[in-house]
């Protein structure tokens, strides 16, 4: 009898353990929960929301067309709309999986690419998204994105850009991109309207740079 009851320990301690886990709050994730070798488990999970801090300092600033804060270059912290995209979507499908410097797009779980209007963030402008561990880098621009602070972030398939659809984050700047290299590679492509929107609005910051444009 004594035996049985002691072989009966293990089994009941077991028990006591997944119970307290249950009433702890500790979530067990299915596999089909967790991102695998496309890195996308942070497109099902929902993001930490703008710190107080960031909405308070958002809450009086001019608006684009989408009703976002327009900030300052000065102002790394910011609330910024961000939307996805791929290089199978019918606009892109011309350019592949090249980005608009011609080096190809990246998503691994370091590095990222998106897109937005250069004059808004400058080329090899980098920044981090709160509550993602990845470092995204401005390679790309986009018609839709001109005149807007829109960030577009790259998603290597339609399944993936639509598990982001539209967000509005918190992101902080790293390090500011070049506005001298925007305007070398938009002079190349006056002929698309959103380039010369774009070359225009940087000339108009800083007009030094109208000599670079030519």
């Amino acid at each position: 009898m004594i035996l049985r009851l002691v072989s009966l320990i293990p089994l009941v301690l077991a028990a006591v353990l997944f119970s307290s886990c249950g009433s702890s709050g500790l979530a067990i994730l299915p596999k089909s929960r967790i991102g695998g070798s496309g890195f996308a488990g942070d497109e099902q999970f929902a993001l930490p929301g703008p710190s107080s801090m960031a909405l308070s300092s958002a809450a009086a600033k001019p608006r684009d067309k989408h009703s976002m804060p327009v900030y300052t270059f000065s102002e790394r912290s910011r609330i910024v709309r961000t939307t996805a995209y791929t290089s199978t979507e019918n606009d892109h499908l011309i350019y592949g999986k090249k980005n608009a410097t011609g080096t190809q797009l990246r998503y691994s779980n370091r590095v990222r690419s998106a897109a937005a209007d250069w004059s808004f963030y400058p080329v090899g402008t980098t920044f981090r998204i709160k509550g993602l561990p990845y470092l995204y880098v401005v390679d790309d621009y986009g018609s839709a994105l001109a005149g807007t602070g829109t960030i577009d972030i790259y998603k290597p398939s339609q399944e993936v850009m639509k598990l982001w659809g539209s967000r509005n984050v918190e992101l902080t700047i790293v390090q500011w991109g070049s506005f001298t290299r925007s305007a070398e590679l938009l002079k190349q492509r006056t002929s698309f309207g959103h380039c010369r929107q774009m070359l225009s609005n940087i000339i108009r910051q800083q007009p030094g740079l109208a000599i670079a444009a030519r």
